[in-house]
């Protein structure tokens, strides 16, 4: 696939149907449909550089996010902590094997290869893409983007954890820690990547 291919297409216009053609935009410019101004596509606001810098962000948080606990409950003297994966196998440990898995991989398996999709698509584009191997390997990460997004769901546990600690708070004393922090942090910078990750954008750099 070409520059050409994805900047000068032809698409229509959502509210009106006009024809219009795609051309390249400066980053965080937003194209309008000339008949009815309806908005048709936009460039990232980040470039390749400021993507790699949430990428390691992301990188940075991911591990202490997993290692530390997100929850601490001091219940009749006692203190119990769980992580993330702790949280996931204890659920596994009751039976419910297909909600434990469940959580590893929307929490900590897509998260993951999220993170390294996007990093590795960065740090090929940065290389110039001069070699076969690289292309092929940069055409297979595109190819499969939407598999990794779609795997990746930290919202979904950000918002459990939360429920579960204001459910245990009547009997017991709850505290969030660097892992709750850490976890918080990473699903907003998940988050924001995933927001100014352009796929369109990606497919250009196949010149």
């Amino acid at each position: 696939m070409h520059h050409d291919e994805i900047d000068n297409s032809v698409i229509l216009c959502r509210a009106c149907d006009l024809a219009v053609r795609r051309r390249a935009l400066p980053s965080g410019v937003r194209a309008l449909c000339p008949r009815c101004h309806t908005a048709l596509y936009d460039a990232p606001y980040c470039s390749v550089n400021g993507m790699l810098a949430l990428c390691l962000s992301a990188i940075a948080l991911f591990l202490p996010a997993n290692l530390f606990p997100v929850l601490e409950l001091h219940f009749l003297g006692s203190i119990r902590t769980a992580t993330v994966i702790e949280g996931a196998l204890a659920v596994m440990d009751l039976g419910y094997w297909i909600v434990g898995i469940a959580v590893l991989v929307a929490a900590v398996v897509g998260p993951a290869m999220l993170i390294a999709s996007i990093l590795c698509q960065i740090l090929l584009v940065k290389s110039g893409l001069q070699r076969p191997w690289q292309r092929e390997a940069y055409t297979w990460l595109l190819r499969n983007h939407g598999i990794f997004s779609q795997l990746t769901m930290l919202e979904i546990y950000v918002i459990s954890f939360l429920v579960s600690a204001f459910q245990l708070s009547d009997f017991s004393d709850i505290y969030f820690g660097i892992g709750t922090f850490c976890f918080t942090m990473l699903f907003l910078v998940t988050l924001f990547l995933q927001r100014e990750y352009n796929i369109e954008h990606m497919w250009g750099h196949l010149k």
